[in-house]
């Protein structure tokens, strides 16, 4: 580490859920890191030891890293000037349009462009859009910096990120040899597993590949769900022939909410660098968008008016399963179109705190139709048959629901 360096890596959004699982790893692997975020409430949170938000695995490992005493957290960027990498972790968000927004890592250097300064190396951790990582450093040439700028995607699941860091190839990528080997040494230090070096914009569109290629395998499951039950099937049977002792069906995934901060995003951003002629992405979309209106839609085709006068319960308001990120979440558009539909709509969810949710017992007893959203482990010991005059729907399939 150079001589004038306090800190051998500044993570910008070091509380995020990226961020945080990433620092509380480098500070483990002996890494001096500073996390940098203007959260002060997440940030007071950590240096007492606690995760802001659920991380299997993660309060126990931030307090290992708080004692190596490697790991250290502020909301002034100071810190980017006191670093030798600088690692950015920022959101990439779609407009209304579905068109990506990526000018906020920009105005992020630019805001802060007086702290980079010469021989600092400047990691891009989130999924951007490709081409991204080049302008990124011909920016930084413009304004006369001697900052070298190198793209490692985050591979890892939400929720999962300190087990899954530890074991997944890590992709890391810059334009020079000098800076590939520098940031593949960085990584090194956290996992055993292998470093991928490929080209930026190779890095970029692996990224975005994989999770679009993720975001169509769900679309085809939920297609075919839906296909069945408007021909009054059970997909579930149909699911289970195909793949019991079948071994080419076993990837197929079960139908369910396909949401969150990233799926849909990054297959729009994939579909906006092709000038939007990724038709198999955009199909996807409508698709598991679409998952919400077909569910409604199918209760008022059984229901007819009697549905205005229903009270619908939806169980689970995360995007996922045993997850407290409501981010993107369809539970949210679920309710919404249900409040049109029914009478009334009581939520609930274990990780989310909202006033406006109701306790689990509430929504069982009042509810005379209940969806589980969210398979959250909670709910799976709830036996449907103790309410013998309610409707339950599953499209996960973890009720046991015939």
């Amino acid at each position: 580490m150079e001589q004038n360096t306090k800190y051998e890596l500044c993570i910008i959004g070091g509380a995020g859920h990226v961020g945080l699982p990433l620092g509380v790893s480098f500070a483990n692997g002996g890494v001096k890191t500073i996390l940098l975020d203007i959260n002060k409430e997440a940030l007071v949170k950590i240096g007492s030891g606690i995760f802001p938000f659920r991380e299997r695995g993660g309060e126990e490992a931030l307090r290992a890293a708080l004692r190596s005493g490697n790991l250290f957290m502020t909301d002034k960027s100071e810190a980017i000037s006191d670093s030798k990498f600088v690692l950015i972790v920022l959101g990439t968000p779609i407009d209304e349009y579905m068109s990506p927004q990526f000018g906020g890592i920009m105005r992020a250097i630019d805001r802060d462009i007086d702290r980079f300064r010469d021989g600092q190396v400047v990691i891009l951790r989130s999924t951007v859009y490709p081409g991204t990582a080049e302008k990124t450093q011909n920016y930084f040439h413009e304004k006369g910096k001697n900052v070298r700028v190198a793209f490692c995607p985050e591979r890892i699941a939400e929720g999962y990120a300190i087990e899954e860091i530890k074991i997944l190839p890590q992709i890391v990528s810059a334009f020079d040899d000098d800076t590939l080997r520098e940031v593949s040494d960085l990584f090194r230090k956290i996992t055993p597993a292998k470093i991928i070096p490929v080209k930026p914009i190779e890095a970029e569109l692996a990224k975005l590949f994989t999770n679009a290629w993720r975001y169509i395998r769900f679309a085809v499951a939920n297609q075919f769900f839906m296909i069945a039950q408007n021909h009054n099937l059970n997909y579930r049977s149909i699911e289970q022939a195909m793949k019991e002792d079948y071994a080419r069906n076993k990837d197929l995934p079960s139908p369910g909410f396909a949401a969150g901060p990233c799926l849909l995003k990054d297959t729009m951003q994939l579909a906006a660098f092709t000038n939007n002629s990724f038709w198999l992405g955009h199909a996807a979309m409508l698709v598991n968008e679409g998952l919400v209106n077909h569910i409604v839609h199918t209760l008022k085709r059984e229901h007819g008016e009697s549905l205005k006068h229903k009270t619908l319960g939806i169980l689970g308001m995360a995007f996922k399963a045993d997850s407290d990120d409501h981010r993107d979440s369809l539970s949210y558009k679920l309710r919404k179109i249900a409040y049109v539909e029914c009478r009334e709509v009581l939520c609930h969810d274990p990780y989310i705190k909202d006033p406006k949710f109701f306790p689990l017992e509430t929504v069982l007893e009042k509810s005379d139709i209940v969806i589980l959203a969210a398979p959250h482990q909670e709910y799976l010991s709830i036996d449907h048959k103790k309410y013998p005059n309610k409707q339950f729907i599953d499209i996960w399939n973890r009720l046991n629901i015939i």
